[in-house]
Formats: C-alpha cells, structure tokens, sequence
C-alpha cells in the first residue's frame, strides 16, 4: 500500500492571471498574428475595399491596372465573386453582411471589392487604382434633422406591456414635482487593441479559419451556413482575443471574404481590417435621443416615469438600443411608461458595444433622477433609497438577490459623499470648480447553455477544455481556478484549452455571461472526473481503495483515497499508470434553471466620482471614482477589479471623450483614427476605487457569480456629468460633456 501523500490546504484565489506570462514576454498568439501551418510563401494577403457613396449603385468597377500590379494574384468586386448559395446572407444574430453578392450601396464605408496580393502593401497599392463608378442615391445621413420620421421597431425584443399614455399625462399634470427634458447619446465606436482580423485557408473542402471573434460557435455556424459548407468541416480558432466589447460577437463581412477569396486562390487569405476600416464595417453603438418625463410628490415618492427614446438605425437592418431599460427596473413608481422608435439612416449595421443599452440608458436616466433630486431639494442618493425597487417593476418579480442599498451606503462612505456641498459651484480650489457626481450602476446577469471537458493527463496535470473565448476579461484564469478549486490542485497544474470550435459549445462571450455559464460547466465536468477517477480505481484490483463502498471514495490533491480513512489510498498518476496511461476524461454542462423565468438576475452598484473644472477653459479633470457593486461572489480579485476598473475608464470616456462624427454630404465618419476619435489615456484618468460586497445569488447560479464584463460602464458616465454640475451649475444634456458645451449651457 502506497503511503498518504501529505495533504495539501485547498489553493487559495489565484494572485496570478493564468495567460499573463505569455502575453507580457509575447508569446501569446492573436488571430492574425498565426504563420503556421502555411508552407513559407504561401500565405497571401487581402485588403478590403470600401463605398466613397452612402447610397446608390455600383455602375462599374474598372481594375485592370489593379490585376496588372505587382504582386497581385486576385481582385473580387460584385461582378465576379461567386454568388453564395443562401441568397442574401446574415448570420445568427442578424447583422447583415454585405460580401460582393449584388451592387447595391448602402453606406458609405461598404466592403465593395477584396485585393489579394503576396504582400500587404501591394493590396493596399492595388486597390488604390481600382476605379469605381457609380450611380448614386439620394441618401439619409442627418438623423437629428429626421426625428420626426421614427416608426417603431418590427421587433422590439424588450418593449413592455402597453400602459395608458392618458394616466400619464394626468399624473405628469397632478405632479408636485416634475422633470421634462431630452438627453442626447452619440455613435461611439468600439476600438479594441486588436484589429479585426482573419485567416482563412482550405483544405479540400473543409475550412479552417483563425479569427478575431467573441463567438467561436457563431463563426462556425455562419461560416457553415453562408458558404454551404459541413458544419463539421469548418474549423474556427482564436486562442487569444484582443478585446472585442461587443463588435466581435458577430461574424462580419470581412470573414465570409476571406474564406471566399481563399477558396478562389486555393492558398492561406489573410484578411485584417485597419483602425478606419472598423468604422462602420464591424458595427457601432447608434445615436439614441431619449425624451425623459419624472413626476413625484412632494415627498419624493416617484409618480411617473416616461422615457421615449429614438435612434438611429440603418437601412440595412434594424438594431435596437434599449436605453430605456434602466427606466424600466431601477426605481419603484406608480406608472412607467417607455416607447422606442428608428431612424432609418444610410450608415452601416449598428450592433451591440459594452453594456448595449444600460451604458447609454444610465448615462440619461441617471441626470434626470438628479434633477429631480435637486427640485426636490433632496439628497440624491436618499431619492434613489426613497424609491428603492424591492422587486423587478418591469414585471414585478422578486429579484435573486440584491444588495443595492450596502453599495449605496459603502461607496458614500469611502467617497465622503456627506461633505458634498448641494448648491453648485460652492466648492473651489484656486482657479478649479470642484464637483460631486453620482450615478446607481445596473446590469442584467446572463446565463447561457455551456459546456466543458476535463482530463487527468498520465503526468499529474488536468486539461481543461471548452470552446468559449478570452477577451482578456481572465477566462483562462478562471477555468483554471474554478477547475484546481474542485479537484485540490494549484491552478497552474491546469492546462486550459479554449478559443477553438473543437472544443465543447459555449456561449457568445457577451452580456457578461462567460463566467456564468462556462464556470458552473467546468464545475460540473470537475464532479464527473471526480467520480470516472474513482469508478476506475474501485474497479481495479491493484488499487487502495478496490472494493470500497463507492460513497466512500473521494478524490482531491492528485489522489484518490478513502473518506474514512484517507491514508488508504494513491495518487491518480499511480492508478492511470496501471490503466494503460490513458487519460481519464468527463464532460460537464451546466445551464440556467427554473429560476430564470420566475425571478430576475441583476447586478447593481454605486458609483461617486469628483470632478475638477478649469474657470476658463472649462476642461474637466475627473479627480476620482468611488464604486461598490453587488455582483454576487468574486471569482477572481486580479481579472474582476480589472474588469470594473476598465469598466468605469469607459464610462469617463462616454461622459468626456467618445463621439463618432458622420459627414452629412458624404455620409462618412470624419473621424476615423484613434488621433481624431477620442479616448482616454492615462493622464485622463484619476484614482478608481472599486470595491465588491462579494455576497453569493446561488439562486442564479451554483457559483453565486454574476457577470461583471459590462457592469463597470453604467452609471459612471452619469457620475461625472452629475459632478460636472455640481461643479459649475451648467446642466449638459448632450454626451459626450466638452468644453464648448458647458461653456454654452
């Protein structure tokens, strides 16, 4: 009998992140970073190019020159590329793809044509002499100038029960106190490091594709559906993803031409978009203009709440931005009332960006809370705790758990909220206007179906394995956690496969639900390994343990032993040894229960920020951030206070900096680059303090975790803008808050 190996304490919460390593030495592969298994020289490059019209027809493509050039093996425009089997082609998901199949344009920005060469700077000079003729439109570029022509969605998705727009109007006229004003959100763009990116190569007909994607299974499944190709014999991997906040969630024109131009030149494609490309081809979060109408009594108790929203939409496909959902389940009122509308417009697809309606809806909401605050002369927050939704009102369900009112009380603490002077521009610093800001921070948990593999490999190691995504937000790291935790091992004993759609199916690693769903899955998978290790060791006559009672068998730190007596037993490389050295594996699954329908899941927080504002030139400084969010149980300190610090930079970013520009004559974003289109730098940003309550929703899920992937964007933005008028006593309605604007309010 061997003896006991001594037993190790259960591995705290890994200090580490289990990919850091690899990506600070470089080590670590992105898409279109792979050069392999491409015989040298085989790999070709493909530039995409794009519409200069918004709308109208292609005429003609003249790309002679552009076939003559150096280096220049292929040139697909709408008049040669193959037409594709499933007529006009959208993925799942929607967001409609434009890959050469007629010569219409929709906007300007369009993929129109793909040049492939032997190298990228011969594309790119190739498409430059591609003369292209046009036939053009009359186009709708100038969504403000046409709010008037909103028509309601087909569908809707999140509309809620009709409500008497009559009761509405009395209780808004009856009202002591009331709030009438309209709040304004830009396009933004999403500019993740990495680029947009595809490598697409054939083999016979099974296709094999690197790319940069959120959704490992949905580019399998379009790829497959698009192309008509064997959903088995499509191969999609992205080991490493360099941020995608949305936009890489679904497969985008530039992936279907990839695969097409590879098929056509029978050689490795590789396809990567440019910083200007990825305004308008990849998606974009749409221009929302929401009429908000609060009514309270005298004391403060909410009467009515009535947000209209319109925005813009493209003429290609409809895509909804629901800004009014915080109006619809943050605070209790007698009546909440909530329309949407579309401007159809000639720009590209919008899609979902982080926190896809809650970011631009707390952004709004949470202003006319304040302002209603301030008429009331009440404290902002005691408004908030005034009308404190104890179960969902949008459909009045009990909620999962929530804790709102410990973030309200934590953060207000931390920050020194009761030193907030309430009559603007009394707080001063020399030639600096000082200002308190706050925001109540929300966003939906999401659960999906998910599944994992788990192995125990002859070497002591465990391989963990599922087809999800790591956009950086630490998916690597806790699988390994969540896997070491369930079977005694250190979480670098682990090694985690994902980003590959061999794997076993997960979800779209978007509405922060990858921890959610794959963790519970890995979990699962953990407790069937546990039970396959020990079923093999009852069953072999050599071992410890043979003959035992099953519910005495147990197996953690490497070892399989009994419960009763755990000196009688063996490490797990002894009993696969003895078994031929195979690896002993399991599958788990794991999705949302019972509970998802009858209860809601949602996260909360507070968030407090100070602002600093210059007399004269009006630029504002965001001093610092206070937050304290009710996000169920941290999995991991390191990648989930990196998420929500992250979180609360964009949301500075949506309140200061971020607006796309589209020319009204041309229909192109003026601003294309990351000098034109701002975002924060380091300089921008002061001190985040972020903290969890770390209190388990088990009723959600058996690891009591909620996302936390978007979260950090709400309600932050609101802080800053309330802060900027605490500051200066100007209200801006009208995102992003620059100097010109509180200069003019």
């Amino acid at each position: 009998m061997m003896q006991a190996d001594p037993k190790p304490t259960q591995p705290p919460q890994t200090p580490y992140r289990y990919d850091g390593v690899l990506k600070v030495t470089g080590k670590a592969k992105y898409a279109a970073e792979f050069s392999e298994p491409f015989p040298k020289g085989d790999l070709l490059y493909a530039y995409m190019l794009q519409a200069t019209v918004p709308a109208g027809t292609i005429a003609a493509m003249d790309t002679k020159a552009a076939t003559r050039a150096s280096g220049v093996v292929a040139v697909l425009t709408p008049f040669n590329a193959p037409k594709l089997p499933v007529g006009k082609p959208q993925p799942p998901g929607k967001r409609s793809l434009t890959v050469l199949q007629d010569n219409n344009v929709s906007y300007n920005g369009q993929p129109i044509g793909v040049v492939i060469a032997k190298s990228l700077p011969e594309a790119i000079h190739a498409a430059r002499m591609i003369k292209v003729t046009y036939n053009e439109t009359p186009a709708k570029l100038d969504f403000m100038g046409r709010l008037g022509e909103g028509h309601a969605p087909k569908n809707p998705g999140k509309d809620p029960a009709s409500q008497s727009r009559a009761d509405a109007d009395a209780a808004f006229a009856s009202a002591a106190v009331t709030v009438d004003n309209t709040y304004v959100t830009p396009i933004q763009n999403h500019n993740p490091m990495e680029p947009h990116g595809t490598i697409a190569w054939w083999n016979g007909e099974k296709l094999n594709v690197y790319d940069a994607t959120q959704y490992i299974t949905g580019d399998k499944m379009t790829l497959a559906r698009i192309l008509n190709v064997a959903l088995d014999n499509v191969h999609v991997q992205d080991p490493y993803v360099g941020g995608g906040f949305g936009s890489k969630g679904s497969t985008w024109s530039h992936v279907i031409l990839a695969a097409m131009a590879a098929k056509i030149v029978q050689k490795p494609v590789k396809l990567v978009l440019e910083r200007e490309q990825m305004f308008g081809p990849v998606g974009y979060r749409p221009t929302t203009v929401n009429h908000i109408k609060l009514a309270a009594g005298s004391d403060g108790k909410l009467t009515l709440v009535q947000q209209d929203v319109t925005m813009s939409a493209s003429v290609l496909e409809e895509f909804v931005e629901h800004s009014e959902l915080p109006a619809r389940k943050l605070y209790a009122s007698k009546q909440i009332i909530t329309t949407t509308k579309l401007v159809d417009c000639n720009y590209g697809v919008a899609t979902f960006m982080r926190a896809p309606g809650e970011a631009p809806g707390t952004a709004v909401f949470e202003i006319a809370m304040d302002e209603l605050a301030e008429r009331l002369k009440m404290d902002p927050v005691q408004l908030r705790l005034l009308n404190y939704a104890e179960r969902d009102p949008s459909e009045d369900k009990p909620w999962t758990s929530k804790h709102l009112r410990e973030c309200y009380a934590q953060a207000a603490g931390r920050f020194g909220w009761s030193k907030r002077n309430a009559t603007p521009g009394q707080m001063v610093e020399g030639n600096k206007l000082i200002g308190y800001g706050f925001g109540t921070a929300t966003y939906p948990a999401n659960r999906s179906a998910a599944m994992a593999k788990v192995s125990y490999l002859p070497s002591g190691r465990v391989f963990v394995g599922s087809g999800t995504q790591d956009l950086g937000t630490g998916m690597y790291t806790v699988m390994a956690q969540t896997a070491a935790a369930n079977l005694g091992l250190d979480p670098m004993q682990m090694d985690v496969k994902l980003g590959d759609s061999t794997l076993p199916k997960a979800p779209v690693s978007g509405g922060s639900q990858s921890t959610a769903s794959v963790g519970p899955a890995v979990d699962t998978a953990c407790i069937q390994l546990r039970l396959k290790v020990a079923g093999v060791a009852l069953s072999d006559k050599q071992s410890p343990v043979y003959g035992a009672k099953d519910t005495d068998v147990d197996v953690m730190h490497g070892r399989v032993f009994l419960k009763s007596n755990q000196t009688k037993g063996e490490s797990v490389t002894s009993l696969i040894a003895r078994n031929g050295n195979v690896p002993i594996e399991a599958e788990g699954s794991a999705e949302p229960g019972e509970d998802k329908s009858s209860m809601t899941s949602q996260s909360f927080g507070a968030v407090f920020a100070e602002v600093a504002v210059d007399k004269d030139t009006h630029m504002v400084e965001v001093r610092r951030v206070v937050a304290t969010y009710d996000i169920g149980t941290l999995v991991n300190d390191k990648t989930g206070i990196n998420q929500l610090e992250g979180g609360i930079t964009w949301g500075v970013s949506f309140a200061l900096h971020e607006e796309a520009h589209i020319d009204l004559r041309y229909g192109r974003t003026v601003n294309e680059s990351l000098a034109e289109y701002h975002v924060p730098v380091n300089a921008d940003i002061g001190t985040i303090d972020v903290t969890v309550l770390n209190i388990p929703d088990t009723k959600f899920n058996p690891l009591g975790a909620r996302g936390i992937g978007e979260i950090g964007i709400t309600g932050a933005a609101a802080a800053v803008a309330n802060a900027i008028y605490n500051a200066t006593g100007k209200r801006v309605r009208h995102y992003p808050i620059t100097p010109d604007k509180i200069m003019m309010a």
